[in-house]
């Protein structure tokens, strides 16, 4: 009988490959996002200091203010602005685009773009 291993398993699978080839420095960090079944959230990592330079998830308070789910599009989006918003006050205007392991749909996608509008590139 064939075992078939489960989405999260898969998806850290997909991480782990990914993770091999992404790598942020000080001049372009990476921006991490990890989704839970209630939340997200999205790091900037500088990978060979080992350091989180911005985090933001809808866990905060000034994030999840004015939503009314923090595990939906919506909230993806907002969660982008903010990141951005904290990364150029941070100096930082490029990043690598860590997705994950996520399928680059609905909130991955939706966190990418706001990024972007607000200002950030990759």
């Amino acid at each position: 009988m064939i075992k078939k291993t489960s989405r999260s398993e898969v998806r850290a699978n997909k991480h782990r490959r990914i993770r091999s080839r992404l790598n942020g420095t000080p001049d372009k960090p990476r921006l991490a996002v990890f989704r839970s079944n209630n939340h997200m959230y999205a790091q900037i990592i500088d990978d060979e200091a080992g350091n989180t330079i911005v985090s933001a998830s809808t866990v905060q308070e000034d994030v999840r203010k004015g939503l009314s789910k923090t595990n939906n599009v919506e909230a993806a989006a907002k969660l982008g602005e903010i990141i951005a918003k904290k990364a150029k006050d941070n100096g930082i205007n490029q990043v690598v685009f860590d997705r994950g392991g996520y399928i680059y749909q609905g909130k991955v996608k939706a966190l990418a773009e706001a990024a972007r509008e607000a200002g950030l590139e990759f």
